[in-house]
């Protein structure tokens, strides 16, 4: 902010729209609402804003149990490229879903459950797994993942590493807030942003994740994204 022409009251007001509500705003939406500054003006700032939730969470680290696996989320591609099929689409982009899940149990029911407390997403490639585990996880955590082949050396970096055959019962209960998260972020991408070029998907899975770990900050968020965005990061 200390170097940015726009004035205060237009930062301001722009984290006051973007932590308003917990899915999201598109561009076209906060320039039709300042209504004095370019739409470029607009997409930047945003983006600068989506830049500062992303280094906020990146000072912690996920502890404990930690539920591992990749969503493949859609990305705008030229009408003109050939696309792939499958997996290896160009139309596909790789991201790291990380969630904190805690095992549960109701002492007089019986009934198991698990708590989840922070989100982390990283768009990545496949070779680069490691990097993202060295840099996201504390050295003492549990990791629970399928057997992809990708995640082989997970264990050379925590405490220990649990991979399980990926089913339904497993997406439904080892792995069900990655899974849960995916989704719901496939969801508000596609209502609010439709297509998302590949290089700006990891600022948009910023704001979805610092809005995520703060789900029940209610009012407070913006707040704290009043201290998150002038400090010193960049």
């Amino acid at each position: 902010m200390e170097y940015s022409k726009l004035p205060f009251m237009t930062w301001y007001v722009a984290m006051a729209f973007m932590s308003c509500t917990k899915k999201g705003l598109s561009a076209m939406e906060l320039y039709q609402q300042l209504g004095e500054h370019t739409y470029d003006c607009v997409w930047g700032l945003m983006h600068r804003i989506r830049d500062a939730m992303g280094k906020r969470d990146d000072m912690y680290r996920l502890e404990g149990m930690v539920e591992f696996d990749e969503g493949f989320f859609e990305k705008a591609t030229s009408k003109h490229v050939k696309l792939k099929r499958g997996k290896g689409s160009q139309r596909q982009k790789n991201v790291a879903v990380m969630a904190e899940s805690t095992p549960l149990e109701d002492l007089g029911t019986g009934i198991t459950g698990k708590h989840c407390r922070f989100f982390k997403m990283k768009g990545h490639a496949a070779e680069h797994v490691d990097e993202v585990v060295t840099e996201n996880f504390d050295e003492k955590c549990i990791v629970m993942s399928d057997k992809s082949a990708s995640y082989v050396n997970i264990a050379d970096h925590v405490e220990a590493h649990l991979s399980i055959i990926s089913d339904k019962v497993t997406t439904r209960t080892n792995l069900k807030w990655v899974h849960i998260a995916i989704s719901n972020a496939k969801r508000n991408f596609l209502g609010i942003y439709h297509k998302i070029k590949g290089k700006y998907l990891q600022s948009y899975l910023n704001e979805f994740c610092y809005k995520l770990n703060r789900r029940y900050f209610g009012e407070r968020l913006f707040d704290r994204l009043t201290f998150a965005v002038p400090k010193s990061y960049w």
